[in-house]
């Protein structure tokens, strides 16, 4: 059988080896010496032995994306935890949920994701790139910051003097899916603003078997706005968010009482979460005599509801959050810069509805953290430390903590403690070798200390555990870049010791027929690495071929494996790029193979998948006129129809596939006029 795979799948690459297509490694052109923010400060790639990837957002326009999370996954060593195309988080190097901070508008993003079937929840709307840091960054976060930074950055102010109006649509042909966005961007030069409003409608999607998966359908609308302005020494940039989401639930017996509508149906009578999210933030510059002073502050309301059908809300709960940010920088010397961070943040859950899955409770943390990076010719040399606190008090909350339950309302201060040392070193232009050993820490979740009860959304009986202690890990990565003329390559690996990892252990016991579930600890270890290497021949510029890997095994000290780890997988891709003498024509075509292997080194009562591989295609042109620009794609993802499990999908424990044949069209429209006086 595996022979024949291989014989197939050489076939198949050997006849669209002339179909060019688009790398997914973000190290093409000169990106070792693109400047990244999510750094202890704004850096290259080379400059900090920090592992980021940066990815732009304008090269996702082209592909065949839902989220900011399906975006992100064409990074090798992240992929994405799913619950159908709507329902998905980011996952790094095997780590998600509480594990991975996400950073919005600079500012910490929280939206209850220890819930496993609920998302991230953001779009690719409106964002101009991402930075994924891999490893703990706890010294400059805080908490949670254990598996890895996902730094999300808005869209850019448009260029000083002039005025943008663009519009968009994208449909996905799986799900009837479309989204039509609408945006505009005005620069005065000393003080600059814009807006944005998008909206999506996605019926159910049909897998590789062309099985159509009640109640997966899901639609969204989003709003965006934001001002600056320059003042002397003073640098302020402002930033609202709002976004209104639904999403359809999805378990293995709802076509027992679900009557399944009409193929291509949009409505949201059946069951299904509501999530609505507030996001502001202000990020102040001010340049001091002999240093820098960054003050960020925000707040964010993010409310959960989910609809038994036709109209009746069951959960209501709400989590208010209030962050701040103050960041100093100091040059000590002119090789040496001293970086000293605080991060605080005040957050409040509430429960309005009847039912409920953890307490009412209060949350306070605050940290602070000094770094240092020193400037040795060819070599960088960081290391900092830093420690925190965090308090969390449970409120009595009837029905989750109330007398009848065994486990009541709790106060509890954690302290922690975090430290980083980094080596960089650029032997020439090509060349780049960094090593970086840092820890991390989180507290356990609401969920994990509190929970007591069915959890109907994955249908299982949780119980948690006030005396959970906090996870600490310690991560060490070594990697290698080269960026030559023609031979770009890159090597990373890495081992990421845990202590009091957290997990959901089986029990033997039942709750009214439901398994029981409880939330214990173990050491653990998490080892892999990635690796990628392309060709651009001289020959035929605008030419790439090349291919990515990624793999990893994580296992507990009592031998189990730990659930939900990504297969190995290979990526071969072709990419051709142009541009027409006269500047005003440009393009791409692009074929890849993700090849991913079958996952066995699972957790005791956890599904193994199979083998599976999708073909991916597509094209893309850009034409410039005098006042503006249009960008037209067509990207098609699993061409040949492929029916697969994918191992990070919940939906495969429900006897569910994932997604069959996509195909995406989208357009684009950016006019461009000078600001009137």
């Amino acid at each position: 059988m595996q022979n024949n795979r291989l014989v197939r799948w050489s076939v198949v690459w050997c006849t669209f080896l002339p179909v060019f297509s688009m790398a997914q490694l973000t190290i093409e052109g000169d990106s070792l010496n693109e400047v990244v923010v999510s750094a202890l400060k704004d850096e290259s790639v080379r400059n900090t032995s920090i592992h980021i990837d940066p990815l732009t957002l304008e090269g996702t326009e082209h592909s065949a994306v839902f989220n900011v999370t399906d975006a992100v996954s064409s990074i090798p060593g992240v992929t994405q935890f799913s619950t159908g195309p709507g329902i998905s988080k980011p996952v790094i190097r095997g780590l998600y949920g509480n594990r991975i901070l996400v950073l919005l508008a600079g500012m910490r993003f929280d939206n209850q994701q220890w819930q496993d079937e609920h998302g991230l929840g953001l779009t690719d709307i409106g964002l101009s790139r991402v930075e994924v840091i891999k490893g703990p960054l706890s010294i400059l976060h805080g908490s949670e910051a254990v598996g890895g930074v996902l730094n999300l950055i808005p869209e850019q102010k448009a260029p000083a003097g002039t005025r943008t109006w663009d519009v968009g649509t994208r449909v996905q042909s799986n799900t009837h899916g479309p989204l039509l966005q609408v945006g505009h961007k005005v620069n005065h030069g000393s003080w600059w603003w814009g807006v944005r409003a998008a909206a999506e409608s996605h019926s159910d999607y049909s897998d590789g078997s062309n099985v159509r998966v009640l109640n997966s359908r899901f639609r969204g609308a989003y709003g965006m706005a934001n001002m600056g302005f320059v003042r002397k020494r003073w640098l302020s940039e402002n930033y609202y968010s709002f976004s209104y989401n639904q999403f359809g639930f999805i378990f293995s017996d709802l076509s027992q009482f679900l009557t399944p509508d009409e193929r291509w149906s949009q409505s949201m009578f059946g069951p299904h979460h509501l999530v609505r999210l507030h996001i502001v933030s202000s990020e102040n510059t001010v340049q001091l005599r002999k240093s820098t002073l960054k003050v960020m502050a925000g707040g964010q309301s993010n409310l959960r509801q989910e609809d038994e059908g036709g109209g009746k809300l069951s959960l209501q709960m709400e989590l208010l959050s209030a962050l701040a940010t103050v960041r100093w920088t100091k040059p000590i010397s002119q090789r040496t810069t001293l970086i000293v961070a605080n991060n605080s943040s005040l957050e409040r859950n509430t429960n309005y509805g009847f039912r409920k899955l953890v307490p009412d409770a209060w949350m306070k943390e605050s940290s602070l953290s000094a770094y240092l990076r020193h400037g040795l010719g060819k070599w960088i040399v960081e290391y900092g430390a830093g420690g925190g606190w965090r308090n969390i008090e449970a409120l009595p909350t009837p029905s989750v903590n109330s007398e009848e339950k065994d486990i009541g309302p709790f106060i509890q201060d954690r302290y922690f403690a975090n430290g980083m040392a980094g080596l960089s070193w650029n032997p020439s232009r090509s060349w780049n070798l960094k090593i970086n050993s840092s820890t991390g820490v989180r507290a356990p979740n609401l969920s994990e200390l509190s929970s007591n009860g069915l959890h109907e959304g994955v249908y299982t009986y949780e119980l948690g555990d006030p005396s959970l202690k906090n996870e600490q890990n310690w991560n060490t990565d070594f990697t290698v870049l080269r960026l030559g003329e023609q031979v770009h390559s890159s090597v990373s690996v890495f081992y990421n010791a845990f202590h009091n990892y957290i997990y959901l252990k089986p029990t033997a016991g039942r709750w009214y027929g439901f398994p029981v579930y409880e939330f214990v600890q173990e050491n653990a270890t998490l080892q892999g690495g990635e690796a990628a290497l392309y060709y651009e021949p001289t020959y035929l510029p605008g030419m790439e071929i090349g291919a990515s890997y990624s793999g990893l095994v994580g296992r507990l000290n009592n031998g189990d494996y730990i659930p939900y780890m990504p297969a190995q997988q290979v990526t071969p891709s072709v990419r051709y790029a142009w541009n027409h003498p006269s500047k005003k024509w440009s393009g791409s075509v692009f074929t890849n193979v993700q090849i991913v292997a079958a996952q066995t080194l699972t957790a005791p009562a956890e599904f193994s998948t199979p083998a599976y591989e999708l073909l991916n295609a597509g094209i893309n042109a850009q034409w410039k006129a005098k006042a503006a620009v249009y960008d037209f794609s067509v990207t098609g993802k699993n061409l040949l129809n492929e029916a697969y499990y994918d191992h990070m999908s919940r939906l495969k424990t429900f006897g569910f596939l994932n997604m069959g044949r996509n195909i995406v069209f989208q357009l684009k429209i950016k006019l461009n006029s000078a600001v009137s006086r």
